[in-house]
């Protein structure tokens, strides 16, 4: 076993270790609460509130691919009619308007949610 299989191997265990920590404290917690005769219904409150996760998850991509979008573009142009280097201009652009675009679905999750 080589130096170049221990990352991955150890990045696999560090998120089953993360994994199996969470599922086993939320059980130990459940249970504790259980046995003191707190009603089991606490754990399944709020999960019929608001959008559903599908929803958000739909909305914050279009919203990120509409962003990536409009940034080739721009970058398009910027690059077309200034001197400026392509290699410089395409990744910053189309970051920051990608960016722009998950701020402006996260603002619109939001309002569904106070709907």
């Amino acid at each position: 076993m080589g130096p170049e299989i221990l990352i991955p191997l150890s990045f696999f265990l560090m998120i089953f270790g993360i994994v199996y920590l969470v599922y086993s404290t939320r059980n130990r917690e459940r249970l504790a609460l259980i046995e003191k005769g707190v009603d089991a219904s606490i754990f399944s409150q709020g999960k019929d509130k608001g959008v559903p996760m599908w929803k958000v998850f739909i909305l914050n991509l279009a919203f990120l691919l509409i962003g990536s979008g409009v940034g080739i573009f721009i970058a398009l142009l910027i690059t077309t009619y200034t001197g400026l280097n392509d290699g410089a201009v395409y990744p910053s652009i189309i970051i920051t308007m990608a960016g722009i675009g998950l701020l402006a679905g996260f603002n619109k999750a939001k309002e569904l949610d106070k709907e």
